[in-house]
């Protein structure tokens, strides 16, 4: 299947689109069938949200982009990652079509982290290439370390997910 981007992959059995707040306006007329929306805990909810109202499909979460507790910032935490690979079954029922729009606040760290997460969680034994995926159609990703951490560790990858990571930081193979 190919992303909204045009970029083929074996990897993802949907397509993927990955933006920022400030870009959810232009996506809000693709086919999208589920969104899963990361913002700030004190963020209003966007107005562009009612674009996505007719959507049964909507999750929201709320934490705070760092990768380690930091004063009063809400870092990610493991129900939060459940809630993400709970997210998974929810587009296996939206399959053979499905069109996941993955945002947080700049598109970078946090929906890159889930959209990687997402992927990996399909295909075991690639989670390199569910990073590389995630790099090629959302230059300047730097998925939150944090997620991925948790991530590997509910998903029992063995550090194959950090790896994936560490991999896609160092540019290796992109």
């Amino acid at each position: 299947m190919a992303d909204p981007h045009g970029v083929p992959s074996d990897i993802a059995d949907f397509d993927l689109t990955i933006c920022g707040l400030d870009e959810l306006r232009a996506h809000a007329q693709a086919p999208v069938t589920h969104v899963l929306s990361i913002l700030d805990p004190e963020t209003p909810v966007p107005r562009t949200f009612e674009r996505y109202a007719a959507l049964r499909r909507h999750w929201v979460l709320r934490f705070h982009d760092v990768s380690a507790p930091i004063g009063d910032a809400q870092a990610p935490e493991q129900p939060d990652v459940e809630r993400i690979l709970a997210f998974a079954a929810e587009l296996q029922d939206g399959a053979p079509n499905a069109h996941l729009l993955v945002h947080c606040h700049a598109g970078v760290s946090r929906s890159t982290a889930a959209a990687a997460i997402l992927l990996a969680q399909r295909n075991p034994g690639k989670e390199a290439e569910a990073f590389r995926h995630v790099a090629r159609i959302r230059p300047g990703a730097w998925p939150n370390r944090r997620m991925v951490e948790i991530a590997d560790r509910l998903m029992q990858r063995e550090g194959r997910l950090v790896e994936g990571l560490q991999a896609m930081r160092a540019g290796a193979g992109f």
